[in-house]
């Protein structure tokens, strides 16, 4: 949910008007759209680039995923993995075009943990493929962007963690 729908829906539930901090809050989130739809648009348009990347820094760092009896052992877990690595990567779009957590959450994050242990993915495995994926996709942008990109990453790897 944006910033915009949170005032707007906490201020109906007082019967009230927004106040000059909330009313402050949407000025920020409004002046800082440009940026947030800059960042979306590269990370959707440079997707492929940063999983590779990112695919190939976890698999340097946990070379057994890929061998036998490793989660990503054959082109069918490999691919699936692969297809995790996109699936976060957009989560990551949805919470900076909102500017919140909340879309991060309840799209991706609720049972996660219990969902990878149930099919026997390490998480502190995904943890890390979740800190290949930001370094990839934060190398892509602008120190002042990456800044507003990086909390959305750590946010994931915090609930997984």
């Amino acid at each position: 949910m944006s910033v915009v729908s949170q005032v707007i829906l906490k201020a109906d539930d007082e019967l009230r008007y927004p106040s000059s901090g909330e009313l402050e809050g949407i000025k920020k989130f409004l002046t800082t759209g440009e940026q947030r739809v800059r960042i979306a648009e590269t990370l959707a348009e440079s997707e492929k680039k940063i999983v590779d990347k990112a695919s190939k820094e976890l698999f340097r760092i946990h070379p057994e995923y890929r061998s036998p009896g490793g989660n990503s052992y054959g082109q069918k877990q490999y691919n699936q993995c692969i297809r995790d690595f996109g699936w976060y990567l957009r989560l990551v779009t949805y919470g900076v075009l909102s500017g919140d957590k909340e879309p991060i959450e309840n799209t991706g994050l609720i049972g996660v943990r219990e969902m990878y242990n149930s099919l026997n993915v390490p998480v502190p495995g995904m943890v890390d493929a979740i800190r290949c994926l930001k370094d990839a996709a934060l190398a892509l942008l602008t120190n002042e962007d990456a800044k507003e990109a990086a909390p959305y990453f750590d946010y994931i790897i915090q609930a997984m963690s």
